[in-house]
């Protein structure tokens, strides 16, 4: 099946940069990452394909004269990272002035970041949440996983009010190894509350990273004429005269971005401010070329 939310080009494009953690992880598999585990050998476990950033001291040239295909050897000091996407499909995702609603950017985001996950050896999962976590998937690395996790991301539609500070919670409490928390949505909810998930999440050793989706019109908020403006979560409305609560909107708007940055900066958390105008190919690649800079320093 086909999906307008897959671009093929841009995957065989991007799938030349890694996905680093930027922490130790602890999968049960090997894989690319640092483990906090020091054992007392490193023997061989298993061959994986090789990856730009690999240690190329570990490429098997045996294997590849047999293959033409490079590989690297795997040990036991190695393991593989394991990667949660935490989609928010509350009603407001599913807001659009001019261009993709949040939703479908947060679907492309998502699918390209899993598919290249799985396509390098790692694990993805996700969990989609509404007023509570609505559907959960664990992360494997199975490339056939793919297929259930895209026909999610299909069939999601934005609805009601968000739960993603409790979804978090749960996820902090129920994911027992270190992984990556990716997180995707508006942030719509007391930031005070998101600032103490999210600190919930880093406490059990979780590198996190959110992706902050806004539409450019409630940044710039210049709507010339009376509008009736509906909440899309719990479906109230008013009507205004933009002009004259322009001004005060922008100010609490940039208030509301200036906190949720710092609440994602205070306690490390790798934070990406999206609108949905901008092209999701360069926001993957600036993300994972990011990370790769960052390695090791979470």
């Amino acid at each position: 099946m086909k999906y307008d939310f897959l671009d093929p080009e841009a995957l065989s494009r991007l799938g030349a940069i890694p996905l680093e953690a930027r922490q130790a992880m602890t999968g049960n598999v090997a894989g690319r990452h640092r483990s906090p585990h020091r054992g007392s050998s490193v023997e061989f476990a298993e061959y994986r394909k090789y990856v730009q950033g690999d240690d190329t001291r570990r490429l098997d040239w045996k294997a590849y004269a047999r293959s033409d295909r490079y590989y690297i050897k795997e040990f036991e000091a190695d393991t593989n990272l394991r990667a949660y996407f935490v989609l928010d499909a509350s009603g407001s995702m599913g807001f659009s002035a001019e261009n993709d609603a949040r939703i479908q950017f947060a679907r492309k985001l998502a699918a390209t970041l899993s598919y290249l996950i799985i396509d390098q050896g790692d694990a993805a999962g996700l969990s989609v949440c509404q007023e509570k976590i609505h559907i959960e998937i664990p992360p494997t690395r199975r490339p056939a996983h793919l297929n259930h996790m895209f026909e999610v991301l299909a069939k999601t539609q934005p609805s009601g009010e968000t739960g993603l500070v409790d979804a978090l919670h749960t996820i902090a409490e129920k994911v027992a190894q270190r992984a990556l928390v990716i997180i995707m949505s508006d942030l719509f909810c007391d930031t005070n509350a998101l600032g103490d998930a999210l600190q919930h999440l880093r406490y059990r050793k979780h590198d996190v990273a959110v992706f902050h989706m806004l539409d450019k019109q409630e940044i710039a908020f210049d709507f010339e004429r009376p509008h009736r403006f509906v909440d899309m979560e719990d479906k109230t409305s008013i009507v205004a005269e933009p002009t004259l609560v322009a001004d005060e909107y922008r100010a609490a708007m940039r208030e509301f971005m200036k906190t949720v940055k710092m609440k994602c900066h205070d306690i490390h958390a790798d934070y990406h401010l999206i609108t949905t105008d901008q092209d999701y190919e360069e926001i993957v690649h600036n993300f994972l070329t990011n990370r790769l800079s960052k390695k090791g320093k979470a």
